[in-house]
């Protein structure tokens, strides 16, 4: 298995913070007009908000976390790099294309879309055929993953067609794709840091 540096555990694990941070700073600014369990993360990021800034700044720092990781991550296959990097692309679109201030955008909603996608189908792209493995690249963690993800932007979906809790599932889902990178590189420095104490043993 090729080694993961110890950066990408910094890089992955500042995601999920970097993004829960952004929106809660956002939606403060934003006040009480934003309702974060039915409005989206969009709002936060649209054009006029008052927590523009901190919002798509969020965005940013989030896709660079996740090419970061993504160029790091030399233990997961090229598929699932590509798609974890893709992610991050789409991130840096999401702040080019923001959504506008009132009614919906098809570019916004096209990017975030895309971005959604490949951060569902990078685990299960991920997978690392060999039975050494990291468990968190084997093929059982990796499908859950993905099946979850998938679940949860179904869910999104129907909170939006009935104008109710789509605030809710958006950071729920969100914030499993932002933590899932952490919990994989972890998973690959945990495999790594047992090999070379019992490669130490054997000495």
């Amino acid at each position: 298995m090729r080694t993961v540096p110890r950066w990408v555990l910094f890089t992955s694990g500042c995601a999920p913070i970097l993004l829960i941070g952004g929106w809660a700073i956002a939606a403060l600014l934003m006040g009480p007009a934003y309702d974060p369990s039915t409005d989206t993360i969009s709002v936060l990021g649209s054009y006029g908000a008052s927590g523009f800034w901190v919002m798509n700044g969020a965005f940013l720092a989030l896709g660079l976390c996740h090419l970061l990781t993504a160029c790091g991550l030399r233990a997961a296959s090229a598929a699932g790099r590509l798609a974890l990097g893709g992610g991050g692309l789409a991130a840096f679109a999401v702040v080019l294309l923001p959504a506008p201030s009132s009614g919906g955008s098809l570019r916004h909603g096209t990017v975030a879309v895309v971005g959604f996608t490949l951060l569902a189908l990078w685990p299960v792209l991920a997978i690392d055929g060999d039975g050494g493995a990291p468990w968190a690249l084997r093929p059982a963690p990796s499908i859950t993953a993905t099946v979850l993800m998938a679940v949860g932007g179904a869910w999104f979906l129907l909170e939006m067609t009935r104008d109710g809790a789509a605030g809710v599932a958006e950071r729920v889902v969100t914030f499993a794709q932002s933590l899932w990178p952490f919990v994989v590189v972890t998973s690959c420095l945990s495999r790594s840091g047992r090999r070379d104490e019992g490669a130490g043993r054997r000495r």
